[in-house]
């Protein structure tokens, strides 16, 4: 069993960058595949990438070649790494984790859960 904390979220400009990290503690979560979900309101809960154990990258298609996941296994963090933010990208961030070597893009196939933190970009 994992616990993930995410921070980094904020208000932003349209054209600005954030870094979103994940704080994760309990299990060895290297063995893990972790994600950044986000919710906007009155929407469903979407994927915005993946990465596997492995290092296997996966990237909804509304934010590649913006985006950038990432983790440190020293540090037991996730980041993920956004630039060129739209008021699209406007919504509540996720880190999620789930054990095993497939990447799944429906929130339903993780099984841990962070709070969540707010990004908001204005135009």
């Amino acid at each position: 069993q994992v616990q993930l904390v995410e921070s980094g979220g904020g208000s932003v400009q349209r054209g600005g960058s954030l870094r979103l990290s994940c704080a994760v503690s309990g299990d060895t979560y290297s063995s893990y595949c972790m994600g950044w979900f986000r919710q906007a309101p009155g929407k469903e809960r979407e994927v915005v990438a993946l990465i596997s154990p492995y290092g296997t990258t996966w990237y909804a298609d509304s934010v590649k070649g913006r985006s950038a996941i990432s983790k440190d296994n020293a540090k037991n963090t996730l980041y993920l790494q956004m630039n060129s933010l739209k008021p699209e990208d406007t919504a509540l961030y996720y880190c999620a984790a789930n054990p095993g070597i497939i990447l799944r893009t429906d929130p339903a196939g993780f099984a841990y859960w962070g709070q969540g933190t707010q990004v908001t970009v204005s135009s």
